[in-house]
């Protein structure tokens, strides 16, 4: 039946009434037809992707899907491609699970002061950040040994051992130097456990004229990178349990290798880490802090004391609607 009898009247009349053109009504028609198709091809695109990286983000998937999309012509937001990704059921759930401590702080060794407190790399190789991470066996747990330039994301070193002892770190270690080819003005940064002030660790590091830093409180924001990347490899690129300690070893190295040559980062320009590795890049961190800075309490106003009110900032977040300030008296 034609659109003309189904409605009764002639199609030139019913789009005179909605104030739309022929040629828009039938433009319109054709896209609500290919709409299935379309979600079609980039679903198939999309669970590409997810083969090697199980759990890579949303956002993530549409930066590597652009190229995919203008070469086939397919307009589509972000907003739109993440309403795509949660009607086929594709996005993510978070995964949480009560995890064994790694960290022994309580002992009689050395720490170190920490030397990476509001400064940041500028290149390759000037900053190593260092932690450890546990992954669930069948039967027991493992532990992830992990070394991570600053600067550009890559992971430099990394070994699965069976115990907390200090051996795997000190692979991961050697790994990651044996990897560089200048280690002079490097800082090593990590938590005050007992696997990093060991003496072995610490003379590997000293042997290599390498800094030694260190975090001086629990707070894991004083290693965020370290502890980023651990959560990015366990949540994103790593099943949540494995068969046994060499399934986890082979599992982690092909890990390792996606993250470090295929999934963009968002603190490096949406590049991959051996993308900017070793080179001079302009980057640009695209991704926002959603920590909520505390409010000072309000300054204390004296007797008759003048005071005068400044017009709220609309670029500044997280202060009060008036910033008030104070006036001293002038002496006559």
């Amino acid at each position: 039946m034609k659109v003309e009898q189904s409605q009764g009247g002639s199609l030139s009349r019913l789009c005179s009434l909605s104030g739309k053109s022929r040629q828009a009504y039938y433009k319109q028609r054709i896209l609500e037809e290919d709409e299935p198709l379309q979600d079609d091809i980039i679903i198939q695109e999309v669970l590409g992707y997810r083969k090697l990286q199980p759990r890579i983000g949303g956002k993530k998937l549409y930066v590597l899907i652009k190229p995919f999309l203008a070469a086939r012509r397919i307009k589509l937001g972000r907003d739109k491609f993440l309403a795509i990704l949660t009607l086929y059921g594709l996005q993510l759930e978070r995964r949480r699970r009560n995890k064994p401590r790694t960290t022994d702080s309580n002992h009689w060794m050395k720490k170190y002061d920490n030397l990476i407190k509001e400064w940041a790399p500028t290149h390759s190789d000037q900053l190593w950040v260092s932690d450890i991470t546990y992954l669930e066996l069948a039967d027991k747990d493992a532990f992830l040994s992990v070394v991570t330039d600053a600067w550009s994301r890559k992971i430099v070193g990394f070994h699965v051992s069976e115990s907390l002892k200090a051996e795997g770190c000190i692979q991961a270690l050697e790994m990651a130097i044996a990897g560089c080819k200048n280690t002079k003005d490097l800082i090593h940064h990590s938590d005050r456990g007992v696997q990093y002030c060991c003496q072995d660790y610490v003379d590997i590091l000293k042997e290599n004229e390498i800094k030694i830093s260190m975090t001086q409180s629990g707070d894991p924001r004083e290693n965020a990178i370290a502890e980023r990347v651990n959560g990015i490899l366990k949540t994103e690129l790593l099943p949540s349990k494995f068969t046994n300690l060499e399934d986890a070893r082979t599992t982690v190295e092909k890990a390792v290798n996606i993250y470090n040559y295929l999934r963009p980062h968002s603190s490096i320009s949406m590049l991959t880490p051996a993308l900017v590795h070793g080179r001079k890049l302009k980057l640009k961190r695209l991704w926002k802090s959603y920590h909520k800075t505390k409010l000072q309490p309000p300054a204390v106003i004296h007797k008759n004391e003048p005071i005068l009110k400044e017009k709220r900032s609309k670029k500044r977040k997280h202060v009060s609607k008036w910033t008030t300030l104070r006036v001293p008296h002038l002496l006559t």
